[in-house]
């Protein structure tokens, strides 16, 4: 294979992808959490249905691999029993919904653990603010009160109202997306979508088209929601079935009254301990189904993240369960790969074997992605430093995606260590 090929929509349960192991069964969690039941089901589910291995994708959904033709409709059988199947292809293709997982407090800040003695991330947990200092309307410290805070249930009824709004949306491109990060401040700004659902600093809602900076006030959230979806078609967003609210943007177009800024965001969290729970995360975002099974075992509502962790709602302790990343020290969560070859028919190079070998030679602070074929899929921007195979050895990219010019071509996997010697990697 010497091209890659742009499929333009993400699998479903519904519309599985076919890969190199099997078929890619998307499961979307309705409201953005799993019960405890539900993930024990679907662990079960991985393991009779396909080969046990679960990925946590960038839309804050899992992913069950290995699924065959045979066995797939016994597996959406089961996932049905768990409420965890839409009516039919168009309800589930059009449920692009990324909720946040920190519904009443924003995630704790870390220091990165060379910033001082003793920074273990088990210790890593948020101070609330001081007494007497501001917060938004509704929200409630971390600790005060027994019963979930107007903001809790705030989120959970807008996920509600947007999740059937979906279903009165104009046909969109199967990629086309929606944020609700409606917590405290927003933390889902990193993850992709086209329309999101935020607060401003005073605690009001606003709808921010991506690529924007500013959004509109919300009156009606299903209403503004479809408007600016229609908006969005109106304008000429679609091209060819696909099109996102960013390329439109940047064209110039802005949908009207967008005039008020987002609260400032918080940065992505890392894995640790929270206000809201424990963040546990895994190598490339991939699991075994026993360590689902595990963590269901707790007892704690699991929600899945867009960074390919998995919140355990309520855990004041980290998880004693193998085959979790809970240090945030770990280089492995400063890789980014994808599935690679054999796995993924598109790749042309092996990627989560190099990136254990590479590993150790990250500097602090220094990231990396490592990309199959030129698509690009596990990080489709820019990264400070990209390798993408190429079928003859990977192509090293500066500052770009996996498709942009490389500074070096075909490097073999044993020469690449040499680059990651420095702090930084050297101009090539």
């Amino acid at each position: 294979m010497t091209a890659w090929e742009i499929k333009g929509w993400c699998p479903g349960a519904l519309r599985p992808m076919q890969s190199g192991d099997g078929l890619v069964v998307r499961i979307r969690p309705p409201m953005g959490r799993l019960t405890p039941e539900q993930a024990a089901a679907i662990a079960t589910a991985s393991e009779t249905h396909g080969n046990g291995i679960t990925d946590l994708s960038a839309r804050a959904n899992l992913q069950l691999r290995g699924v065959t033709e045979a066995s797939h409709p016994h597996l959406i059988d089961d996932l049905r029993a768990q409420g965890l199947i839409d009516p039919d292809v168009e309800t589930e293709t059009l449920r692009n919904l990324i909720v946040t997982p920190f519904r009443t407090s924003p995630p704790s800040p870390y220091l990165p653990p060379h910033a001082g003695e003793g920074s273990h991330p088990a210790r890593q947990v948020c101070a609330t603010p001081a007494p007497g200092a501001s917060l938004p309307p509704g929200w409630r410290r971390d600790g005060e009160g027994g019963h979930p805070s107007g903001s809790e249930a705030d989120t959970d009824s807008l996920a509600t109202t947007l999740t059937a709004a979906l279903a009165r949306m104009p046909k969109l491109p199967g990629k086309f997306g929606f944020a609700l990060d409606t917590g405290p401040r927003p933390v889902l700004t990193g993850a992709s979508a086209d329309i999101r659902v935020e607060r401003s600093a005073d605690g009001s809602l606003i709808l921010r088209p991506e690529g924007h900076p500013l959004g509109q006030p919300v009156t009606d959230l299903a209403r503004d929601a479809i408007e600016m979806a229609e908006w969005f078609v109106r304008k000429g967003g679609i091209t060819g079935g696909r099109g996102r609210m960013s390329a439109l943007i940047a064209k110039g177009c802005i949908p009207p009254d967008c005039t008020i800024a987002p609260a400032e965001p918080v940065p992505t969290p890392g894995p640790g301990l929270h206000p809201e729970g424990t963040l546990v995360a895994f190598a490339f975002g991939q699991m075994q189904a026993e360590t689902l099974r595990a963590l269901a075992a707790l007892g704690h509502e699991i929600r899945p993240t867009p960074w390919r962790m998995l919140l355990i709602a309520g855990a004041t302790e980290l998880p004693a369960v193998p085959g979790l990343i809970t240090d945030t020290s770990e280089p492995l969560l400063r890789i980014t790969a994808c599935t690679g070859a054999p796995a993924c028919p598109q790749a042309l190079g092996d990627t989560r074997t190099l990136a254990r070998q590479l590993a150790p030679h990250l500097a602090p602070g220094q990231t990396l992605h490592i990309s199959g074929c030129a698509k690009g899929c596990a990080h489709p921007g820019p990264a400070p430093l990209t390798l993408t195979a190429t079928g003859q050895g990977y192509d090293l990219i500066r500052n770009g995606t996996a498709h942009d010019t490389p500074s070096l071509r075909n490097l073999p996997a044993q020469a690449i260590p040499d680059h990651l010697k420095a702090t930084h990697a050297p101009r090539l």
